[in-house]
């Protein structure tokens, strides 16, 4: 995680949007009134808020832990996918 002040983001927005994009950066953005703010990248933010929703209900994350476990206990089954024709 990165603490940058607003003036230096204001300045190089660019090259702080590529951290948050190629380097997977998140970047504070700190401001003297008000509060700071967070950069991050879409697939990042996407990510946070597939995990919210994941973990939000218990029982598809109890068996998604359940079917981990049971890959690493060599316990996973090879399937077929069948396509719709």
């Amino acid at each position: 995680m990165l603490a940058v002040n607003y003036s230096s983001v204001r300045e190089n927005f660019k090259t702080y949007c590529d951290k948050a994009n190629n380097d997977f950066e998140t970047i504070v953005i700190t401001r003297k009134q008000g509060g700071n703010v967070v950069l991050l990248s879409e697939a990042e933010y996407n990510n946070i808020m597939e995990n919210l929703f994941i973990r939000s209900n218990k029982k598809t994350y109890d068996r998604l832990l359940e079917s981990m476990e049971q890959l690493k206990s060599g316990k996973a089954q090879t399937r077929k996918i069948i396509e719709d024709e």
